[in-house]
């Protein structure tokens, strides 16, 4: 509900697509310099306790702007500032959070786990931007943030009545006693050592990045929310819930069928699709073909998401996982950051729909790129790798990793 609802309060106060963009700006940053160190933490220290404090940091974050908001202090800058801050807790908390999630279910079952997860996430995805077109048409946008902060009450109890399997090394369930692991460049460094020895790692993140920067253009779903299709808060709010009920459907039709056997090839369709989709809604000037066009962006992503996720976490040692999360949080969190700033200056040369319907088009050719150049990606199934040990020995014979990416 947050993140749409600072989309909408950006638009209000300055009606200009460059400081909708701008918002990326400010979260890419923090992701970029504190990643790494996100990582070496959630491999080193109790994972739990990690969240712990990113989740307050993220209430607290959400507390501060509904005061403001309240107040009617709330400006530009310290929005920014705010989105910033809570990327710098996110740099910390999702490489603990996703490292932790294979250590809570059997290996053969994962994919399934986070299909269910990305389902979970997905119906609060739905509800949240409904509820906040609600609260934005009676302009209550204070309340959309205080109920944010609020929210996380119900996480902090979770993450206290978690009880990690007695399989999982004692400095990841909190024993004092238990051989903790270092934060050192050294350990920096031998996570981006894998990740670089690994090129089915390097190509699933350059396609991470790749399609996300050209395609992100949910920063400027505002402008068409008002200027196109002639919405306020309501109409804009089913709009920013379109994609996650695509991501919901498929993520729902992932949990429950059998694992996908051509993972690879169906990673690159997934996303081609996801650029086909955006190219539409580029074009679209009518709501309902809008909201279907965003509908299929969202399931075509969580399908290449879910099997992304599989392929990195599976293969990935569980010693270096967090670190491995940390590199990939620069690809899947930064492409989208940087690519909102992308599609907001694009829109304010060429216009809105012209920035989104190029930004499809440069995900279709960027992915034909990778699968040209990435054949191990293409051919890729789960039997390849169903030993940890097997996953520097991937990549196709010759095969290098994209130029510019081997240093992770």
């Amino acid at each position: 509900m947050q993140v749409w609802v600072v989309h909408w309060h950006i638009w209000t106060l300055t009606h200009d697509p460059r400081a909708l963009g701008a918002i990326g700006l400010a979260r890419f940053f923090p992701i970029v310099i504190l990643s790494l160190v996100g990582g070496a933490v959630a491999d080193a220290w109790d994972r739990r306790r990690v969240m712990f404090v990113t989740q307050s940091v993220l209430a607290l974050v959400a507390l501060v702007l509904a005061a403001f908001t309240f107040t009617g202090h709330i400006n530009i800058f310290l929005i920014y500032a705010l989105m910033a801050a809570g990327a710098a807790a996110m740099a910390f908390d999702n490489p603990a959070r996703q490292s932790l999630i294979p250590n809570l279910v059997p290996r053969e079952d994962f994919p399934n786990a986070a299909a269910l997860n990305s389902t979970a996430v997905q119906c609060a995805h739905v509800i949240g931007p409904l509820l906040g077109g609600l609260l934005i048409d009676r302009n209550l946008l204070a309340w959309a943030y205080l109920a944010n902060s609020l929210s996380f009450l119900a996480v902090l109890v979770s993450l206290a009545l978690m009880r990690l399997p007695p399989s999982v090394p004692h400095h990841q369930q909190g024993d004092r006693e238990g051989e903790r692991g270092r934060i050192s460049l050294g350990a920096l460094l031998e996570g981006m050592r894998f990740v670089r020895q690994t090129p089915i790692l390097v190509w699933t993140m350059a396609l991470d990045f790749l399609a996300t920067f050209f395609s992100s253009a949910n920063s400027l779903l505002p402008v068409f929310a008002t200027d196109i299709l002639g919405v306020h808060g309501r109409g804009y709010g089913m709009l920013a819930a379109a994609q996650s009920v695509g991501s919901l459907g498929a993520g729902a039709i992932m949990a429950t069928r059998p694992p996908i056997a051509r993972q690879g090839r169906t990673v690159l369709a997934a996303v081609g699709v996801f650029g086909v989709a955006t190219v539409v809604f580029g074009l679209s000037r009518w709501y309902w073909l809008t909201w279907l066009a965003l509908a299929l962006v969202g399931a075509s992503d969580t399908v290449s998401t879910i099997l992304r996720q599989t392929i990195r976490q599976l293969i990935s040692p569980d010693r270096l996982r967090g670190r491995m999360t940390s590199i990939n949080m620069v690809f899947f969190m930064g492409g989208p950051q940087l690519g909102e700033v992308e599609a907001g200056l694009v829109a304010g040369w060429l216009g809105a729909p012209a920035s989104v319907v190029i930004g499809g088009a440069a995900c279709l050719l960027a992915t034909a790129w990778v699968g040209a150049r990435a054949p191990a990606l293409r051919r890729y199934r789960p039997s390849e790798s169903s030993l940890e040990e097997e996953a520097v020995i991937l990549p196709a014979p010759n095969e290098e990793p994209p130029p510019g990416l081997t240093n992770g």
